[in-house]
């Protein structure tokens, strides 16, 4: 103001005064700290430097927390969901809690001191008119600003949602690749995902359109008071000479100054309510309740004899639907059982009540003596080895799927689980560099001398879900990594369906061998591999219809005996068309 009013000293507008360079310097430096100066703003390098490690923690230990919170979950839960859906609700979640800790520490809170501040110079410096010009403005601008954002929320959350439903569309499609070409229904899933767009796009529209709406009127606002005030100095100044030339350009120039931080404030906390509407899912998916939890005081399980009770269990997905109906079996230790039956009469359920990867709702099970719900999951799960029926494996390498079953097991315990899964000599026979991250990692452990030249093929990598891999070889596989978990307790759900009959019979060998110091339940759907077991139970409509060996089964000519006999009758057809 002192530089404007000098220069116009020579018109008789404003009275000479001292210059003062003092200004000049402290300016000078106050843009240098900001970042108008040749190193681009040391305080703002300085606070993003600071910021970084903050940042990495937040969305570190927020992405681990939802993580672990997921894998806690119930398998009811999960089968539920779309991973795609899942994946893309963490992602934008934990981004926009950072977003919205970098706006409010670094956007806000300034804007909200320079909006005081300016408040209270206008009061002081000029007159109560100015005030108030400055203070109803900026009342204004931010009502309206909050009012039109939460009105434009429900554009946006149908914008989140219609965006999260493409994004699992898609992932599930691809995941699906080899179904949708066994169908030729490419075209179908283009459409289908076209569509998903187009719906996205269209309350990406209706969320855009709301937001040019409050732009103008923040506009609108901030244009007004600019007005008003101009008019009003240029008033006093002119006709008045209550104030100088030197106040006029100082009005001007701090309103657009404040004006700035203060439309900034309304694109940030725009941001910040789009963030909060991302982070409703996210929270949503931490506040989902565990199901299968432990209990307080929940104690720690190693068996003592490796025995399994089973009493009066009834199991339900859906309460108008029962799978298991009273169940009442025992397999001591060292014992193994069958379960047989139809599709549907609830055999896997019950390895997965085993497990407890559902609660119990009426009936008990045991583990030597011990009830399962007072077992700590942790613990229990370790001493079970379960091979499923339906094999999938993680995208990485032969020896990385099989070192799941126990992550601290040493390379030679490895090959020795592959050997006794008799996986081995195939992944022997994988051709050397079938992939470059092989050739890459076999320079580099052969080089470090982690593991011999001959054992690169256990650096295959399997592919997506293990697809790289035959059906008989992802089986082999996840038996392998059972072998090497050694637990007490042995579940076996159609462990050898995917298998041809002479690697079956000799793997066969190999899991009696495996069950015959633990506990073993088998699933099976060939008589053939059941009939050594100590216990055959058939399963029918949820209830056990018939239980004894193989023999007196047969004896009985019972429902297991006509499932036997149908076996043998489709086995001795195929041989003689074959």
């Amino acid at each position: 103001m002192q530089v404007v009013n000098w220069c116009f000293t020579l018109d008789g507008l404003a009275e000479p005064e001292t210059f003062h360079y003092s200004l000049i310097y402290i300016s000078t430096l106050l843009k240098f700290l900001q970042g108008s100066g040749a190193m681009g703003g040391f305080l703002n390098t300085l606070r993003s430097y600071l910021w970084i490690p903050i940042q990495q923690y937040t969305t570190r230990e927020l992405e681990v927390e939802l993580f672990a919170h997921l894998h806690n979950l119930s398998l009811k839960w999960h089968l539920s969901r779309k991973t795609g859906l899942v994946l893309r609700i963490m992602d934008k979640g934990t981004n926009s809690v950072n977003s919205i800790l970098n706006y409010v520490l670094f956007n806000i809170l300034p804007t909200i001191t320079d909006i005081v501040i300016a408040v209270v110079f206008f009061f002081s410096t000029f007159n109560i008119y100015f005030g108030g010009i400055v203070l109803v403005t900026m009342a204004l601008y931010l009502v309206v600003t909050v009012y039109v954002t939460e009105w434009r929320t429900k554009f946006r959350r149908d914008m989140n949602e219609k965006d999260n439903a493409s994004s699992a569309m898609a992932t599930d499609s691809l995941l699906n690749y080899e179904t949708v070409k066994y169908y030729g229904n490419e075209k179908y899933e283009v459409d289908r995902f076209r569509h998903a767009i187009q719906s996205f796009q269209l309350a990406e529209w209706r969320s855009n359109a709301s937001l040019a709406l409050l732009n103008f009127l923040q506009n609108g606002l901030i244009g007004i008071s600019m007005t008003v005030g101009s008019v009003l100095i240029a008033y006093l100044v002119v006709v008045d000479r209550i104030l100088t030339v030197g106040d006029y350009v100082l009005f001007t120039t701090y309103i657009l100054q404040l004006y700035a931080p203060l439309n900034f404030f309304g694109t940030v906390y725009r941001t910040i309510q789009r963030s909060f509407i991302d982070m409703e899912n996210m929270f949503d998916l931490m506040d989902e309740e565990v199901d299968v939890r432990d209990i307080p005081n929940a104690i720690d399980y190693y068996p003592t004899h490796g025995k399994i009770s089973v009493r009066n269990l009834t199991f339900g997905y859906n309460e108008d639907r029962i799978i298991l109906d009273a169940i009442s079996f025992e397999v001591k230790s060292g014992q193994s059982i069958a379960l047989v039956g139809p599709s549907g009469s609830g055999k896997s359920t019950l390895i997965r009540l085993l497990f407890r990867l559902y609660e119990c709702e009426r009936g008990m099970i045991f583990f030597d003596d011990h009830d399962i719900r007072d077992l700590k999951l942790s613990t229990l799960r370790m001493q079970i080895g379960i091979v499923p029926q339906d094999t999938v494996l993680f995208n990485d390498t032969i020896r990385y799927n099989i070192r799941f079953g126990r992550p601290t097991a040493t390379d030679d315990e490895v090959y020795e689980a592959a050997k006794a899964a008799m996986i081995h000599d195939k992944v022997m026979s994988l051709p050397d560099g079938i992939n470059v991250v092989c050739f890459c990692l076999y320079a580099l452990r052969t080089t470090l001398y982690l593991f011999p030249h001959q054992y690169l093929g256990y650096e295959t990598l399997v592919g997506e879900r293990g697809l790289r891999l035959s059906g008989g070889e992802k089986q082999r596989v996840a038996i392998a990594r059972t072998i090497l978990k050694k637990p007490q307790f042995i579940f076996l759900d159609e462990a050898t369906s995917a298998l041809d009959t002479h690697t079956e019979r000799a793997i066969q060998q190999c899991l009696e061998q495996l069950c015959a110091t633990r506990t073993g339940i088998v699933v099976a759907h060939r008589l053939s591999t059941i009939v050594n077991v100590d216990c055959i139970f058939v399963l029918d409509k949820g209830r056990i219809v018939e239980r004894g060996c193989h023999t007196d089964l047969i004896d009985a000519k019972g429902v297991y005996y006509q499932m036997w006999e149908t076996q043998n009758a489709n086995q001795n057809t195929n041989e003689e068309s074959s």
